[in-house]
């Protein structure tokens, strides 16, 4: 199960490579987005975004929590909060903490201004990071535009490719959306295939958001986007 919660975290260069900027500003009218949790199509739990905007800065808050059972059992959960903060589009800090199960999970990254690059310290990794690294959540459509993330939940570093697949549409809670397809997958090969990524994710370009994201690791996992406040 620790292999599930290392792909459902982690969270694309599609034309250029970038730094670690949000465009924060298509986030300047929302105040929080819902997405539900689902596992082989049944509800299992949400991961809750909340923005707040003052003049300089750009804070997300993230609450996830969800529980897979068997049988009556829980046989697996994770209760994870976060913040990511930004300082005219670049990203100065970020923290979460994670409990999985009964076992403790946590990154830290800080912005060091002097070297141009990250500071982090994580549970699986300690070091630096260069500042075209984005903070792996699915809130921020950027993930879409780079070559490497951190992973929220641990501070590891993946690198990352995407292949734009198709434009379609889709129906997402009765309502019938235009969107972009896309696959997101790992690009270092010496990981165990069952440690690298492979989303199909769909975009919806007119609002700049990720709405849905699907991966099969002992069955089918997605997020969907419920609600936009």
């Amino acid at each position: 199960m620790n292999k599930i919660i290392l792909t459902f975290f982690i969270a694309l260069g599609i034309l250029f490579k970038i730094n670690a900027y949000a465009h924060t500003d298509h986030y300047k009218n929302i105040k929080s987005i819902e997405m539900e949790i689902f596992k082989d199509n049944k509800y299992i739990g949400f991961s809750k975004f909340f923005f707040n905007k003052t003049q300089k800065k750009f804070e997300v808050t993230n609450t996830t929590n969800f529980e897979v059972k068997l049988m009556g059992i829980t046989v697996f959960s994770v209760i994870s909060e976060g913040l990511e903060i930004y300082e005219n589009d670049q990203l100065i800090y970020f923290k979460s903490d994670t409990v999985q199960n009964d076992k403790k999970k946590f990154v830290e990254v800080f912005f060091d201004e002097e070297n141009r690059n990250f500071k982090i310290n994580g549970s699986s990794y300690k070091g630096t990071g260069n500042l075209e690294n984005i903070i792996g959540n699915w809130w921020n459509h950027r993930l879409l535009q780079s070559d490497t993330q951190i992973s929220p939940l641990s501070g590891s570093i993946k690198k990352q490719s995407v292949e734009f697949l198709k434009k379609e549409k889709i129906r997402l809670y009765e309502n019938e959306i235009n969107v972009e397809k896309f696959r997101l997958k790992s690009t270092d090969e010496s990981l165990p295939k069952d440690k690298r990524l492979d989303f199909e994710i769909w975009y919806d370009k007119k609002r700049a958001m990720i709405v849905k994201i699907r991966y099969k690791r002992l069955g089918t996992w997605e997020y969907r986007l419920k609600k936009v406040n």
